[in-house]
């Protein structure tokens, strides 16, 4: 049976095919001593938890630092739980076991509505497919950084393990003191008796594993930590430049190599002639890269410096073959994508009420139609991997959000046993999504295993990044709204197609569980079918299509043009009904609260209503991604015809904060993002190549274009969600929403034009 489809068909009303499973106990996540890296001196306490001789508190990092603060935040709910500073607590790569998977990253992609996965009264199918699909996760043990989910997977676990920690210190005090448990306390990494006695943790652990005690996690009223805006514990490296990215790993003997692909997304080589590049000095040889990971075919060049190997991969003499269907073409593909939502009713992911009878009754029917382009991610780091293959096994230093894929192609490409690989996660210079996939990865062990066992770096250049990168995809959706006599809108219809994301990862990175795929890609809807509003009759659905183009997981994925079509159409509806676009939204809100307190909040931070200097405007945009709710006013006006976004004023529901300057680092970093999208991001295919390939015709938003960025949070008793991606979505929307109201040009495409 199809893998997706056999989960979520386990979802009926009997959950037959789950019962013989559900008597097995979850499995554990704390792991024990032996998960961890043995190092001499240090004691583990759990799969989490090592205490060093010198007292610091060693914690196994999963997750993947790109500068979204990951590192900082996992690290404070350990402070937290020891009552240890923050500077005590290390960081060790984690190993490959599967306790590291990432449980809420999948549990998240589940087709469901907010309002049905909210609260304790879930829906059967909500709390069956919650559990079904978070046993798979466990059982996979997929090691991922995505979906803005790092902190809320880490929720449950690394609490608990720090706790369990704790417990076993105060125990050995009390065993070594011979002092009741009661009696003793922590405080900054020492535990203490009342008499005045104190040892630090290295002192302790040695007999902790023998001295159990209770095991609790901190109530909420006695944290000292979480909440506050603690330090990055990656900036002074970052800083004083001893932080290794992928692309600052240096090894003895290491040699270096540039790639070049077919320029044709999908094509090949045809001919080559290498002499005139292998004569060149510095290079040592050529070596043919096929379609491996979802990568293009092309060929590297090894050489004894990185501008040798540059030098000389453009001096090869290649003949290009378009791919057997075709060449691409992004304007056809965009057509085909319009024409099919005249054909194809698509999948519905959510219905309310009779749409269509609400439709043929109504006193008008307001339509408009929209459209997003695809996008590159353009990490300021391009792709790059060095790795080194020697004696049968394969050694790997990579940026990658997925390090447990990363080792699977490394062993797949090189036909050795996973265990026979060797990954050291190194830091990102942007991710984005893009390094969810891995083919620079499989690029790199191919390239090594033609290098005699030295080490190898394979570096990308800008202009290979940005023309051979998986996109985001082109969609479009058609969306409809009725509008009774009384000029009330009673419905909402809307229609979308485009290719999902989902499906072709999963080829890429996890063939083994690929397949034929009928189960419907939340990606692909997110946005549209989830919308909060009180309209009395919904009907939400995507057509899946497959253009042959690469596409990957960008930054919010589908949130991330999706809010800019509803949210769009939302300020249209209010125009076309005469109303105030915040107080057209608020009322559609009155059953949806936690909504209506964010939009409240940045209206009230960004003076909604209030004047504002001659020639400017204010737009609002309201949306819900990765389980938080994020509202942006945007202030713009005109300067030479061009848009100069000036404020940009965001409220936040994401839960328990864990550390409130993190949360504004990421607001003000998605603001950038997708103001740069906004105004400048398009990828265009013409006979099969991608036409932007740098900075000069894919630009960035400047320092000097960037806005005033004002954030505030929602105070919140719920569990932690996304902030990285977020912010994202709410922007485009926002901002084109001001500029109508400058301009009285509504513009339905992205990016927005002038």
């Amino acid at each position: 049976m199809k893998r997706r489809t056999w989960i979520l068909s386990a979802l009926g009303a009997t959950g037959a095919l789950v019962v013989g499973w559900g008597i097995l106990p979850p499995r554990s996540r704390m792991g024990t001593s032996a998960t961890m890296l043995p190092t001499e001196g240090d004691v583990a306490l759990n799969g989490w938890i090592k205490i060093a001789k010198d007292g610091s508190i060693i914690l196994a990092m999963p997750r993947s630092e790109m500068g979204q603060g990951v590192h900082t935040g996992l690290a404070m709910l350990v402070a937290e739980e020891l009552d240890a500073p923050l500077g005590l607590v290390r960081l060790e790569q984690a190993t490959a076991d599967k306790i590291y998977g990432n449980v809420s990253m999948f549990v998240a992609q589940l087709p469901f509505h907010p309002r049905d996965s909210e609260g304790s009264d879930k829906p059967t199918k909500v709390r069956l497919g919650e559990w079904m699909v978070g046993k798979i996760a466990r059982e996979l043990g997929i090691n991922a950084t995505g979906g803005s989910s790092s902190l809320a997977d880490a929720w449950d676990t690394v609490p608990l393990a720090a706790a369990a920690a704790r417990a076993a210190l105060l125990g050995s005090a009390a065993r070594q003191w011979q002092m009741p448990l009661e009696e003793l306390t922590i405080q900054a990494g020492r535990v203490h008796h009342r008499s005045g006695k104190s040892m630090h943790f290295g002192e302790l652990v040695a007999g902790a594993a023998q001295s159990p005690a209770p095991v609790f996690v901190k109530d909420r009223k006695d944290w000292k930590l979480i909440g506050q805006s603690a330090p990055r514990m990656d900036i002074p490296a970052k800083v004083d430049g001893s932080a290794r990215f992928g692309i600052d790993v240096r090894l003895p003997g290491m040699l270096f190599a540039a790639v070049r692909m077919c320029p044709m997304l999908g094509g090949t080589v045809a001919t080559l002639d290498d002499k005139a590049a292998l004569s060149l000095p510095g290079v040592k040889k050529l070596v043919k890269l096929d379609a491996v990971a979802g990568s293009t075919a092309g060929f590297a060049i090894v050489a004894k410096t990185s501008w040798h190997a540059r030098t000389a991969v453009q001096a090869v003499q290649v003949q290009w073959q378009q791919r057997k269907e075709g060449a691409l073409d992004s304007a056809r593909i965009q057509q085909n994508l319009l024409d099919v939502l005249k054909t194809d009713k698509g999948f519905t992911f959510y219905e309310k009420g009779d749409a269509a009878a609400a439709e043929t009754g109504a006193a008008r029917v307001i339509e408009a139609r929209y459209t997003a382009p695809y996008l590159a991610h353009a990490t300021m780091e391009p792709m790059n991997c060095t790795a080194q293959f020697k004696d049968g096994k394969i050694e790997v230093w990579a940026p990658t959000q997925v390090p447990g894929l990363a080792r699977d192609v490394a062993a797949r490409v090189a036909g050795v046993d996973v265990d026979n690989v060797t990954l050291h996660v190194t830091y990102m210079g942007g991710g984005f999504g893009r390094r969810l996939d891995i083919d620079y990865v499989a690029q790199a062990v191919r390239v090594a295993m033609a290098c005699d066992g030295l080490p190898v770096q394979l570096l990308w250049s800008r202009e290979e990044d940005t023309t051979h990168d998986f996109y985001r995809p082109m969609h479009v959706a058609q969306l409809r709204a009725a509008v009774d006599g009384q000029g009330k809108v009673s419905s909402l219809r809307i229609h979308s197609a485009g290719d999902a994301i989902s499906p072709r990862w999963m080829e890429r990175g996890l063939p083994a569980l690929a397949g034929p795929v009928d189960t419907p890609d939340k990606t692909t809807a997110e946005g549209l079918f989830d919308l909060p509003y009180g309209f009395a009759n919904q009907h939400m659905a995507h057509v899946a299509t497959y253009s042959g183009v690469p596409v990957g997981f960008w930054r919010a994925v589908g949130h991330s043009h999706n809010a800019f079509f509803s949210e769009g159409f939302i300020d249209e509806l209010a125009h076309e009904t005469k109303q105030d676009p915040l107080a057209f939204r608020q009322a559609l809100l009155k059953d949806a609260p936690r909504y209506l307190a964010v939009l409240n909040l940045a209206a009230e931070k960004a003076a909604w209503g209030t004047p504002l200097p001659e020639g400017h405007a204010r737009g609002v945009a309201l949306h819900e991604s990765f389980g938080s709710i994020v509202a942006e006013v945007v202030e713009v006006s005109l300067q030479s015809g061009k848009p100069r976004v000036h404020k940009v004023v965001c409220a936040v529901d994401c839960g328990t904060v864990i550390n409130p300057g993190l949360v504004a680092q990421q607001m003000e970093s998605a603001v950038v993002f997708g103001l740069t999208a906004a105004l400048y991001g398009r990828i265009d295919i013409t006979d099969g190549v991608v036409q932007q390939r740098n900075f000069d015709n894919y630009p960035m938003v400047s320092l000097a274009q960037a806005p005033e960025v004002e954030t505030w949070l929602v105070d919140s008793t719920r569990p932690p969600s996304g902030v990285g991606e977020p912010g994202v979505p709410p922007l485009a929307p926002a901002l084109a929403n001001a500029l109508f109201v400058l301009t009285g040009k509504r513009q339905r495409s992205l990016p927005l034009q002038f």
